[in-house]
């Protein structure tokens, strides 16, 4: 009883000077009374939360805005980390048949990110070893955005045609050796090939040991097509990302059969380690294959873009309307908020992202939860309806307001 007691005083005196600790404190912002959803601590409550000097200074019941710079009022919303798109295509430029790679398939990553409480974008194999040096200089470099990237085994990028396809190009050590010499590359990527062969797949999964990264493979074109079972069951490491998951097309097989029914291979890839990303884009989203995954229970592990001239526009628009999809397909919206968040953190190994605790990385979403009637399109044109819908209000990246819908963050201006 006395042990209780004094554990209980002790208790009491650490809130006690924690509370103190916080009124003098003065703090470049305070975001106060949201929703704060965590998925590395497990945290889904209301707090608040204090940003120093780029990083995350303080998370308490209650901090005082008395001192703080900028005061931002988050009732009624939800406070997530800076969301992570691991999958995009932001090598853009006006080279001819650049396509992807330095061309205007790939659109301008800050025109986009933003405005979706997206602080970090990984490019998804736009450029290869030839050209990595240049996404660099261009895009990496002068972007607000966080530019990550999965360099492709195709050492000239995602030119596409002919310059995809060719095998000699596709070079484990000196690809392997570029992705050890920059930070930025998180991993190696193969997409677009089309010729009836594990060859190319092995090359890349070659550069991805070599390494130590994970491969992303943009499967299927070969006719016959290859086996999905073999390519997740024995082709692919446990780590290694297989996007465009719920696509629908002739050209590769399918994680739901002609039956509606998810292959077994599928869970059993899922279980092995093999992680399942969206991968949206402009053709590889179907409801046909996402609804029924879903009620069978095959989730995703990441939810991503594949963002370009031909997906923007389109069903695809932006990772918030992704996130609502699956909001709307009854995925709960701590593992939505997850999927785009802590996981992928893990997946491309840059932990350093993707949570908020103490000390971390200010980067920060703040998001509003819609009800009313909405309408979703996959890739095919056909709608989904729903009665949820995510939205950004307001986007910190490295302590800073980058994007404000509503002037949140902003003085009145009388």
């Amino acid at each position: 009883m006395i042990l209780k007691k004094l554990n209980y005083l002790i208790l009491t005196f650490s809130i006690l000077c924690c509370s103190l600790s916080l009124v003098g404190q003065q703090y470049d912002m305070v975001i106060k009374n949201g929703t704060l959803i965590d998925a590395k601590s497990g945290t889904n409550k209301k707090m608040d939360l204090a940003v120093s000097n780029g990083k995350i200074a303080a998370i308490a019941a209650n901090i005082p805005v008395k001192n703080a710079k900028t005061h931002i009022d988050a009732d009624g919303l939800l406070v997530t980390p800076g969301l992570i798109d691991l999958h995009g295509h932001v090598f853009f430029g006006t080279e001819e048949d650049g396509m992807y790679s330095g061309g205007m398939s790939s659109v301008a990553p800050d025109n986009f990110t933003f405005r979706s409480g997206v602080t970090t974008i990984v490019d998804a194999g736009s450029s290869g070893w030839r050209n990595f040096n240049t996404f660099k200089k261009q895009t990496i470099n002068n972007s607000k955005t966080r530019v990550l990237a999965f360099l492709n085994i195709v050492g000239s990028g995602m030119k596409g045609g002919v310059i995809e396809q060719n095998v000699t190009d596709m070079d484990p050590d000196i690809t392997a050796k570029m992705v050890k010499g920059h930070s930025e590359i998180v991993g190696v990527k193969l997409a677009h090939y089309v010729g009836h062969e594990w060859e190319p797949l092995e090359r890349a999964v070659e550069a991805g040991t070599k390494a130590n990264v994970p491969v992303m493979i943009d499967f299927g074109g070969s006719d016959p097509i290859l086996s999905l079972e073999t390519l997740f069951l024995e082709k692919l490491r446990t780590g290694d990302i297989f996007t465009h998951t719920y696509a629908s097309l002739n050209s590769r097989g399918k994680v739901v059969d002609s039956n509606g029914k998810v292959e077994p291979f599928v869970f059993e890839a899922q279980k092995k380690g093999i992680i399942f990303d969206v991968g949206h884009g402009g053709g590889s989203f179907a409801f046909e294959q996402a609804v029924p995954a879903m009620k069978q229970g095959f989730k995703p592990n990441s939810i991503s873009t594949d963002l370009h001239i031909g997906s923007m526009n389109g069903g695809m628009k932006d990772l918030l309307n992704i996130m609502s999809k699956f909001l709307n397909l009854n995925m709960p919206l701590t593992e939505v908020i997850e999927s785009t968040t802590w996981s992928p953190a893990q997946y491309i190994k840059r932990t350093e992202l993707g949570h908020l605790e103490i000390g971390s990385i200010a980067d920060i979403a703040i998001l509003k939860v819609s009800k009313g009637d909405f309408g979703f399109i996959d890739t095919k044109g056909l709608k989904m309806e729903g009665n949820q819908k995510i939205e950004c209000e307001v986007t910190i990246k490295d302590g800073k307001v980058v994007y404000d819908l509503n002037g949140l963050a902003s003085k009145k201006w009388n």
